[in-house]
């Protein structure tokens, strides 16, 4: 974690002494832009230090949303001021051959940019995601699972930016759908359960024949694993941990298997392990595979599996970094993949880590799957 606090400190000291101090602004103001640059920029620091964790700002909400603008700004404003200095490059030693002077404003302009986007941003993170509706056809699906329809929801890192109210609308804009089934695959929370606890309670009254299923994520090992996994049996969630259900209509029969989170090895707790959470299934019944993370997914396809779900990756939260976040994450950030045969869908995300809470071009999503037989 020492590295990202690092990493974010040079970036920020690169958008000071490449943007901001050639600002055409006066002293004052270029100070105390200055200065919310570096607040906005190391917030996960402060975290750590007041918490305990850079995973946990539990500050009042509108700080929250503050600090989140601000570290939009200098993500924003690396990436102008990075492409400023490309460009400029260019054009002086391949194209011109000689020095130029961009207008006095561009700068001013580019500020202003950021701010706006980072403004933006955080807004449609904090959103409750529309419904988008898709069809996974699955090969050898049974009759009786023709149009069955699920829910998913993942990393909803419920907390001080997601509190009870926001997940009190999620709830019920999911239990509107009328699905067979519920999964949340992952990041349920952020924070230890004595904190959460208030802001969680509506997800008891997620409703479908078939139940509510959830799996850990990375972060449910940051904050009392045990704690919250029982708590969630106590909401009415069955969570999967290298375990699998086989649900029914009549004679036929689909499995729903769930494994725990990479995170796990750093923690003595059992990693994940797709053939013991497959042992005993039944032979004909197709797979549906719930695994936060999916960059394991090319170990699961040889496994019998038809259909993994994921999330983790919140579909690269900004149009053009998803191609970052995928490098993270064995190449998959957001939607439908094919991997020898099995399907891989990379959820969005409901919500957003509240320590990254930006989108910019990549909506959260509150995903309706309907499997049909192929």
């Amino acid at each position: 974690m020492l590295l990202f606090h690092v990493f974010v400190g040079l970036a920020c000291l690169y958008v000071l002494v490449r943007h901001v101090r050639y600002l055409a602004w006066p002293r004052w103001a270029k100070v105390g832009f200055a200065v919310l640059l570096v607040i906005g920029a190391q917030h996960h620091l402060y975290s750590r230090i007041a918490f305990g964790s850079m995973f946990l700002p539990e500050f009042p909400q509108p700080i929250v949303v503050a600090i989140n603008v601000l570290f939009g700004v200098v993500f924003f404003l690396v990436w102008f001021q990075l492409a400023y200095d490309l460009i400029g490059l260019v054009l002086r030693w391949v194209i011109v051959r000689r020095k130029l002077y961009a207008p006095v404003m561009l700068r001013t302009i580019m500020s202003f940019a950021a701010i706006a986007l980072a403004c933006f941003g955080v807004n449609q993170a904090m959103r409750v995601p529309e419904i988008k509706e898709m069809d996974v056809i699955i090969r050898d699906l049974p009759d009786g699972f023709d149009g069955y329809r699920m829910v998913q929801l993942t990393d909803l890192h419920i907390s001080k930016l997601y509190d009870r109210p926001w997940v009190a609308e999620v709830v019920e804009k999911t239990n509107a759908l009328e699905a067979d089934l519920i999964v949340i695959t992952g990041d349920l929370i952020d924070g230890e359960l004595p904190l959460r606890y208030d802001d969680v309670q509506p997800l008891h009254d997620l409703v479908a024949p078939d139940g509510v299923i959830t799996i850990p994520g990375n972060h449910e090992y940051y904050f009392g694993y045990e704690n919250w996994m029982r708590h969630f049996g106590g909401l009415n969630m069955l969570a999967l941990e290298n375990d699998h259900i086989v649900l029914g209509r009549g004679d036929d029969q689909l499995t729903i298997a769930g494994v725990t989170d990479l995170r796990a090895d750093r923690t003595n707790r059992p990693e994940p392990d797709v053939a013991k959470a497959l042992e005993g299934r039944p032979e004909n019944a197709p797979v549906i595979l719930l695994d936060h993370q999916p960059k394991m997914a090319r170990d699961a396809a040889p496994l019998g599996v038809d259909l993994q779900l994921s999330g983790h990756t919140h579909g690269g939260m900004v149009w053009g970094f998803d191609n970052i976040v995928a490098m993270l994450n064995g190449g998959f950030v957001s939607g439908m993949y094919d991997i020898e045969g099995m399907q891989l869908y990379v959820n969005n995300g409901t919500a957003q880590w509240p320590g990254f809470a930006i989108r910019v071009g990549v909506p959260g999503e509150l995903t309706v799957i309907t499997l049909r037989k192929g």
